[in-house]
């Protein structure tokens, strides 16, 4: 039977990747990525010469038979994003329901942003409610709400186009605590703590961004 592993990349650091992930790219028939150019930086890094294909949220339905047609081949394939874990907040989720009856699926964890942030933040992570990438238009009120009134921290990613849109918004709800990291295990890395209206005078809006909420006890109003 096929292999299709979902292999975790450095979201920043190149130094960030586990032997097991290396061997398994190393021994691939093919490795889908998101950004062809990202992968290869990386793969020419640790002198891996292997194929590689396109694969993304755009990624046409021929796209994902071709890929469903070399499984069926026997084919072992590798699945990575830009950075990260594939299949939080990107389309990974998709091929992996359309593929699990054709191939072994095989995780190799390593890197990930949101729990990276949530090792450094300080607050108690016994319980996290994490939800990706706010919506710029419709739902994007609940979406905020549903952050003021969770109980638990909540994590969520932030392009550097909307992070201060996103927490002036969020402080109109409330009082909250948080911790934002940019540009995590990369050069200029930042970590951010304090009262929400603090930090938003602190923030440089460059990079990508994790944000992680904590409601205060003063509660949260709605919008």
């Amino acid at each position: 039977m096929a292999k299709l592993y979902i292999v975790a990349t450095p979201i920043g650091n190149l130094e960030d990747i586990t032997l097991r992930a290396l061997n398994v790219l190393k021994e691939a028939d093919l490795i889908l990525c998101e950004d062809t150019r990202v992968t290869k930086k990386l793969l020419e890094h640790y002198q891996i010469n292997k194929p590689v294909e396109s694969y993304h949220q755009q990624s046409k339905l021929s796209k994902v038979k071709y890929i469903l047609d070399l499984l069926k081949q026997g084919k072992n394939l590798v699945l990575v994003s830009d950075s990260g874990t594939p299949g939080i907040s990107d389309p990974g989720n998709k091929l992996i329901a359309q593929a699990k009856e054709l191939a072994q699926i095989i995780p190799v964890p390593g890197p990930n942003a949101a729990i990276s942030a949530a090792s450094v933040c300080g607050f108690s992570m016994s319980k996290f409610i994490f939800l990706g990438f706010p919506p710029h238009k419709n739902k994007r009120n609940k979406f905020l709400n549903e952050i003021a009134q969770s109980k638990y921290p909540v994590i969520l990613y932030e392009s550097p186009y909307r992070i201060i849109k996103t927490l002036k918004d969020l402080s109109k709800l409330g009082d909250f605590e948080i911790f934002i990291a940019r540009e995590l295990t990369k050069k200029f890395e930042t970590l951010y703590r304090g009262k929400i209206n603090e930090v938003i005078n602190q923030i440089e809006p460059r990079g990508e961004f994790v944000v992680i909420i904590k409601k205060l006890p003063s509660g949260a109003k709605s919008i």
